[in-house]
């Protein structure tokens, strides 16, 4: 490594133990805090800790991606250079929560701990940051974009391939299918299956290609690049496949994996309710089962994605009347008709109405009824009643890191439309790419991304390895979310006028990235997970 590298790297290393040590000490601050009050009572605090905890996380997995890296980019250490300097700062000055919402230090008493950490950080605080911003935004606009490389030929081969399929499938037809409100057609849901998109993490002896999260989310990346519909469209599999791996009767195994991993089965997952959002424990829809005979499901559930075109709904119901909260709910593997325009819901015993959406377009949502529909006797996940909740929460990790994942395609593909517009638009005789204020949206949304990238992938490491992740998924999601949001805000700014009007693509991704600081846990959510986890202990 160059000396001048080598130089920069120490100083992101002095500065990453200065953040380690501020995380420290707020957690310390909140602990103090919780030993009078309830967490929901400190919910400010809470949460901003758990925002400074994951912007520090964010910084450990930058800085891993620099030292892992073996490129010779100078692109890499100018994205660290931001990165490190932005999130300092914010740690310092304030810490964006959502648009009207800022964690500052003086919300946990931080006062003589981010003096400590702004001196700890002054190499990477100060600096001709403007001059870097614009040196990114010309890198970019050179066709030159940071490190990708997982340093692993498989890997990086799967990329290639999900990134050409995306070019050629999803990109072309993406914004019309939108705007159209049209299901992804069968024919590029067959062709995904053929890659495998399906069975990433299934088994290979149940017909999967047997791989971990880490590879589950470079796919995801990069069809939600493409389309977030397409990139979703495999989270459903991904749901369904680990419930059935981790909580499956021999027989439910061979019977459901194979067919989901080849794409023959959609399954679509059957959670939430009217008025039930995060509140799973209180769910009403009952299931009942006959002697020796079917379940019978009677209630209602909402918001449930793909459920038309579906053939399988893992469907979560009380089994268990007399029991209160979670202890009554169990996991059924209820098999349907897929629909059709004509007749969306088939099934006896079942109806369902479309919810009309902003984006997340491509397989549709839905309110659904149920009145006596039946599902066969040997539908029960398992064979065990009351396992239900239990059963979905081994699956919440993996679907967190999947949405951050498809969060870090949207996030890409805002700054590449911004980029694009960006360099083609002129404006006072030269492209608007030269004004400072584009510049730096641009420069900013390429390290938001990769901050959001690297995390993404730092908690899909931990996933592979074994760990308990919920903490690392929560921060991968949290993050995310807010980088897509903000890169697709950006991008339409630079847009102006234009990114308002349906027909630009800007305006699409723009909705398709709200949703993602909502569903599979809302960032609210996501922050009270990583502050109850960390204040009891768990790293």
């Amino acid at each position: 490594m160059a000396t001048m590298e080598q130089s920069q790297m120490d100083a992101f290393t002095t500065a990453l133990n200065a953040a380690r040590e501020y995380r420290t000490i707020a957690g310390e601050q909140l602990r103090k805090r919780l030993e009078a009050s309830a967490i929901d009572t400190e919910q400010r605090a809470a949460h901003g800790f758990a925002w400074v905890a994951t912007s520090v996380a964010a910084l450990e997995a930058l800085h891993d991606w620099l030292k892992a890296g073996s490129e010779s980019n100078a692109l890499d250490l100018q994205v660290a250079q931001l990165g490190f300097a932005e999130t300092i700062a914010q740690l310092i000055g304030g810490l964006p929560m959502g648009q009207n919402e800022l964690f500052r230090p003086m919300d946990l008493e931080l006062g003589d701990a981010v003096r400590g950490l702004a001196q700890g950080c002054s190499d990477v605080l100060y600096g001709d940051h403007a001059r870097t911003r614009a040196e990114v935004t010309q890198a970019l606009a050179d066709g030159l974009w940071p490190s990708e490389s997982f340093h692993d030929s498989d890997l990086d081969t799967i990329r290639d391939q999900f990134r050409r399929f995306t070019e050629a499938e999803i990109l072309p037809n993406a914004h019309r299918w939108h705007l159209a409100n049209d299901l992804i057609p069968d024919e590029t849901v067959g062709a995904m299956a053929e890659l495998g998109t399906f069975g990433v993490c299934i088994p290979e002896e149940y017909g999967g290609l047997g791989l971990g999260k880490l590879v589950m989310c470079l796919v995801t990346e990069e069809l939600s690049r493409g389309w977030i519909g397409a990139g979703s469209l495999g989270t459903r599999s991904e749901i369904a496949g680990e419930l059935i791996v981790l909580g499956g009767t021999a027989e439910q195994k061979e019977y459901w994996l194979p067919k989901i991993a080849s794409g023959e089965i959609l399954p679509t997952a059957v959670f939430t309710e009217p008025d039930v959002g995060s509140d799973l424990g209180s769910l009403a829809t009952r299931a009942r089962q006959e002697a020796g005979g079917d379940w019978v499901i009677d209630g209602a559930k909402t918001w449930i994605t793909h459920a038309s075109r579906s053939d399988l709904m893992t469907l979560l119901a009380r089994t268990l009347p007399d029991q209160r909260g979670y202890a009554g709910l169990s996991m059924l593997l209820v098999p349907k008709p897929r629909g059709t325009e004509a007749s969306p819901f088939p099934a006896e015993g079942m109806a369902g109405s479309e919810i009309e959406v902003l984006g997340y377009r491509g397989m549709r949502e839905y309110a659904l009824s149920f009145d006596g529909m039946r599902a066969p006797a040997d539908a029960l996940l398992g064979g065990e009643e009351g396992q239900g909740f239990k059963q979905l929460m081994r699956t919440f990790e993996g679907a967190r890191i999947q949405t951050a994942a498809r969060a870090v395609g949207v996030a890409r593909r805002a700054l590449e439309l911004g980029l694009d517009y960006a360099l083609n638009r002129k404006q006072f005789n030269k492209a608007i790419v030269h004004f400072p204020r584009v510049s730096d949206k641009i420069a900013m949304s390429l390290v938001d991304m990769v901050l959001a990238r690297e995390l993404t992938y730092s908690a899909a490491r931990a996933k592979d390895s074994g760990k308990r992740c919920d903490i690392e998924a929560g921060m991968a999601k949290l993050l995310g979310a807010r980088a897509a949001w903000s890169n697709a805000d950006a991008a339409l700014q630079v847009h102006g006028g234009n990114g308002y009007a349906l027909e630009f693509e800007i305006s699409r991704v723009l909705c398709d990235a709200r949703i993602l600081n909502i569903f599979e846990g809302a960032a609210e959510i996501q922050a009270q997970v990583i502050a109850r986890g960390l204040v009891s202990g768990r790293n």
